[in-house]
């Protein structure tokens, strides 16, 4: 069987924090990377760490996915087999603000990047998109069937891409892609020279915890413990940001043997609570997280979290990272590198 070394995948956001974890494993597979981003949200520091983990350099591009010229520019220099599609705008609380810039960055940006695809006649596409599709209180777990309904824009920007590559599938087969909605991703790569770097104060529960127990931030802010869990607090999927990365990989592997549309959950199968990541974060890292009980925030759902069966069966891919492990890897993160990529 022919190795796939020869392939040259083009990944959109490849300088965030999945992105950047889904080039390692990529150039480690033995592909050869083109990345594209504006880094809004990232920074141009992780592509020398990327060097240092893999020995191999991705080919970096600071352009905007709106940028039609550009991104035909680079698909003129390089001859694309598979795009993964990460970039986007991705906050949940500025979506809600400002959604314009959410259809216009995700939804926009989408079309734009699929057009110059099709010109190139490149039509493999991974595409990054979200748990936050399902209806907020739909049975847990949520399997690819379940009821779909976003209640914010960036939620909303993920269903509609979703829904253009359904048609552009339909309209044409000689498409493949694969949907992958992600679930929490957390943790970082175990080298601790990659992870999660946000800008102010971090949206996302880890990085938060890390920046508590750091020093950064003076306590955590727990969302509710008021809710029908076993102690009080939200359950959520946490899969370890690696095992996320290498469904990528398999993901790469499935559209080579199959036609039209997979849509497959990346999660670990298993809820954890605030109050549990909590405390495997401080057997981990053996510092104390403080944190202080506030009012549940407005839309946040009890219990999220998926099944990743259907993954496992086209895929071949399962999460087998412990919570404990991305405990020890987020924190061994911040441990090197206190103030992110700066």
């Amino acid at each position: 069987m022919q190795k796939e070394a020869s392939k040259t995948i083009f990944v959109t956001g490849g300088t965030w924090f999945v992105g950047s974890h889904i080039c390692v494993e990529l150039l480690t597979e033995g592909f050869e990377v083109v990345v594209a981003d504006n880094l809004t949200n990232s920074s141009e520091g992780v592509l020398e760490r990327i060097t240092r983990i893999t020995g191999n350099s991705v080919i970096f591009y600071k352009t905007d996915i709106r940028d039609r010229e550009s991104l035909e520019s680079i698909f003129e220099k390089h001859t694309i087999d598979v795009v993964v599609h990460c970039a986007g705008l991705k906050s949940v609380v500025e979506s809600v603000k400002n959604p314009l810039s959410y259809y216009d960055n995700n939804v926009y940006g989408s079309i734009v990047l699929m057009q110059v695809m099709a010109k190139y006649n490149v039509k493999k596409l991974i595409f990054s998109s979200s748990a936050c599709i399902y209806r907020t209180g739909a049975p847990v777990p949520y399997t690819e069937t379940s009821l779909i309904k976003p209640v914010n824009p960036y939620g909303k920007s993920k269903l509609f891409i979703e829904e253009i590559l359904r048609d552009i599938a339909s309209s044409d087969s000689e498409w493949r892609i694969a949907l992958l909605r992600y679930f929490n991703p957390i943790g970082a790569h175990a080298s601790g020279f990659i992870g999660e770097d946000p800008n102010g104060i971090p949206n996302n529960l880890m990085p938060y915890i890390c920046q508590v127990a750091l020093g950064r931030q003076p306590e955590l802010l727990v969302f509710g413990d008021d809710y029908e869990t076993p102690d009080g607090t939200g359950i959520r999927d946490y899969i370890h940001v690696v095992d996320l990365a290498l469904g990528h990989v398999k993901a790469i592997s499935w559209l080579d043997n199959n036609t039209n549309v997979l849509t497959a959950n990346l999660g670990t199968g298993k809820g954890v609570s605030v109050l549990e990541l909590v405390k495997a974060f401080t057997k981990a890292s053996e510092r104390s997280v403080p944190y202080r009980v506030m009012p549940r925030r407005a839309g946040d759902v009890a219990i999220s979290y998926s099944d990743a069966s259907l993954a496992e069966k086209e895929l071949g891919w399962r999460a087998v990272c412990t919570i404990g492990d991305a405990c020890r890897d987020a924190w061994r993160w911040q441990q090197l590198n206190p103030r992110g990529y700066k």
